[in-house]
């Protein structure tokens, strides 16, 4: 299943995508259908017994951010064995992992405006959401506590970034975090198998990568966050980006105000995105 969170005027509600449109649940959004323990028996009745009078047209509605309102955003950095090269690091024993807020998070067509940096990077990545309590848990019950799987990119401010040596000022600025535009389900997904990670600025591709090349693939990052913090229904794991930041070029290249970024992975959806860049006089433009 496509499940997502839409808004018709000022009503917001949990929604399974159909070819038709959407077809609305009872829950307001994805972290409150989550938090049922039955969620997914649920969302298949609706969908089993759905008559097509039900169904919102898609052009009616708006898709919002899908989890909206995660207890914990938990983000794995240089995760991709490309991506840990063009940075000049050695493969990890560990996950890096750092921390967001769910203020960082956007809706998948949203503006991504910076007033404060003028070295905005991107960074496509697989999502990961949480559909049932986790701790201490094994990288097999880790995979079964997974609801499912959506985009997002971890949009950088990197002369933030690296003004210490902790990576939170540059990631954490409020909605620089486009999400959706849907969570499919896990049994629909297999990151481990692969699926394609891409993102493109004004058409241009910039990264492509597989997420079967992952160090630490998605139920071994649960599994590993679930030793020290417990992860709820509705919580959001980043699992890294593949090799082709613009931080890694030579030389450099960061976003302009006016450019368009794509961030796609089939069988998921594509989130577009045009940045703006508002720094004084001093920003740049295309």
């Amino acid at each position: 299943m496509k499940l997502a969170t839409i808004q018709q005027g000022a009503r917001t509600t949990a929604a399974i995508q159909v070819a038709t449109g959407y077809l609305p649940l009872a829950a307001r959004d994805l972290n409150e259908l989550l938090a049922a323990p039955d969620w997914k028996a649920q969302a298949e009745n609706a969908l089993r017994e759905h008559q097509d009078s039900m169904v919102l047209p898609a052009h009616e509605v708006t898709v919002l951010n899908p989890v909206p309102r995660p207890a914990k955003v938990i983000c794995c950095g240089l995760n991709y064995s490309d991506h840990i090269l063009e940075m000049g690091r050695d493969l990890p024993q560990y996950p890096t992992l750092f921390a967001k807020y769910a203020d960082t998070l956007a809706n998948p067509d949203d503006e991504i405006t910076s007033t404060a940096s003028q070295a905005v990077d991107w960074e496509a990545e697989l999502a990961v959401v949480i559909g049932q309590q986790v701790s201490q848990a094994t990288e097999t019950d880790a995979l079964h506590a997974i609801a499912g799987y959506t985009v997002a990119n971890d949009v950088s401010m990197r002369d933030w970034q690296r003004r210490t040596l902790q990576w939170f000022q540059g990631k954490a600025f409020d909605r620089t975090t486009p999400l959706g535009p849907v969570l499919v389900t896990a049994d629909e997904i297999d990151p481990a198998a692969g699926v394609q990670v891409t993102c493109r600025v004004n058409g241009e591709v910039v990264q492509s990568g597989n997420t079967s090349t992952l160090v630490f693939s998605a139920a071994r990052l649960v599994s590993y966050i679930s030793e020290f913090t417990t992860l709820r229904p509705g919580d959001i794991v980043l699992t890294g980006t593949p090799g082709g930041v613009g931080m890694g070029m030579e030389p450099p290249r960061f976003l302009s105000d006016g450019d368009q970024m794509e961030t796609e992975i089939p069988g998921i959806g594509t989130l577009r995105n045009t940045f703006r860049l508002r720094v004084g006089s001093t920003a740049h433009t295309r």
